[in-house]
Parts: structure tokens; sequence; C-alpha cells
């Protein structure tokens, strides 16, 4: 089946909708449409609503290389997080308390050379009237395409900083199809996703698959 990108991206921001914007026995409908209109807003400047990112992607890059980590945690350096939803470049987390510790820990994170994070409180009502919605953003240094995607100058130098190093205590060589979902974040077609267009997506998989014939890894696992 195709990869619609469009369609998934709609069907997301109705998810995210219902999830974050109160019901209506918690707020009246001015609270409830500000709500929505910050959503609205988020969606514009951080692209669409996403399942997992890719694990070269800086918001969740900060992992042990021998097991990747696709979705925010304490696994990539994240204490705190509650109630939370992933766009294709942020994420709003909705801990109960003031979410300091959540600041905190992005605080903390490493300076990426081509990207920025940061951690801003938000002023609007999200998932509960007693949780704190922090946004977790990914400024990038460098230009993103028009739809939001990664392009492939940018995408392809982080993936192979990535898995060029896991040489030295690789076995084998994984394929593109184990490899996918880490390359191209979820949810994601045969060689694109809502973070990289089907031409840098091919591009991916072609040069991937030229690394794994070097024999760096060890033997391509069947």
């Amino acid at each position: 089946m195709a990869f619609r990108a469009g369609e998934l991206a709609k069907s997301g921001q109705e998810e995210v909708e219902v999830y974050l914007v109160p019901r209506a026995r918690d707020a009246p409908p001015e609270v409830r449409a500000r709500s929505r209109q910050i959503l609205q807003t988020l969606i514009d400047d951080l692209g669409p609503v996403v399942d997992a990112y890719p694990s070269w992607h800086p918001l969740v890059a900060k992992h042990d290389p021998r097991h990747p980590t696709t979705t925010p945690g304490k696994q990539c350096g994240y204490n705190g997080l509650d109630h939370t939803r992933y766009f294709a470049h942020g994420f709003v987390t909705c801990p109960y308390g003031d979410g300091q510790d959540v600041i905190d820990s992005v605080n903390a994170l490493p300076r990426y050379h081509h990207a920025r994070i940061t951690a801003e409180r938000l002023d609007v009502q999200f998932y509960s009237p007693e949780a704190t919605p922090i946004l977790v953003k990914c400024d990038w240094d460098h230009a993103l395409d028009d739809d939001h995607t990664v392009p492939l100058a940018l995408a392809m130098p982080l993936i192979l900083e990535k898995e060029v190093p896991c040489w030295r205590w690789s076995q084998v060589a994984e394929t593109w199809e184990t490899m996918r979902p880490y390359f191209l974040g979820r949810p994601h077609g045969a060689r694109s996703s809502l973070f990289v267009s089907q031409e840098t997506g091919q591009s991916i998989k072609t040069v991937w698959n030229a690394v794994i014939q070097t024999g760096m890894f060890g033997p391509i696992k069947v």
C-alpha cells in the first residue's frame, strides 16, 4: 500500500486533538478553543504528528548506540515526561506539577552542531487542568524542506555519524528492512515517512545497501 502522508498527518492531528484538548466537562468553550488554536500553531511550526522519531533525530540522538531508541525518555536524557505527544520536530509533554525536571533535563542535553533542543512551559491548557504543558523543540541550524521533511544533505550525515562507528563491535549487518523504522521514523512507507521524502528515502536506502555490502559490519543478516 502506498504511503499516504497527507492522510496520516490528518489522522494524527485528529488523534492528538482528542488527547490534548481538554474535554467539555473540564474546561469552558473559550479555553478549549484556545487549546485547539495553540495546537494548530504547534503543528504549523513543528510539522505533523508522528509516532516515533528516526534514531538519528536530535530529539532522541542521545542514546546507547547498541540500544537505539526512537521515542523520548530517560534512555535519551529526559526526566519527568508524562502524557506526551510527538510532532516531527518537537513534542509536548504534560506532567503534573511544574515540569521543572523536564526543563532541567533538556537544558542538560548536549549541544549538537546542527540543532538546538529547547524547553518551555506553554500558557495553554492541554490534557488536564492540573497538568503543566511543556514544549520541547528542535531548532535546526539548517533549512528543512517546505513540508517539514529533512533534506538528504542533513539526514544522510546524521545517519552515518550514528551507524558507521558501530563497525567496531557489530557482528552482522542489518538490512534495510530491519533498519527502516530507525532511519525513517514512524509512520513510514517503503522508502518515505513524515520525516523524509520519497527521493530522500530512496537515496538513504541506496547508500545503506552500499555500506553493508562492504562487509564492515560483518555478514548481512538474513
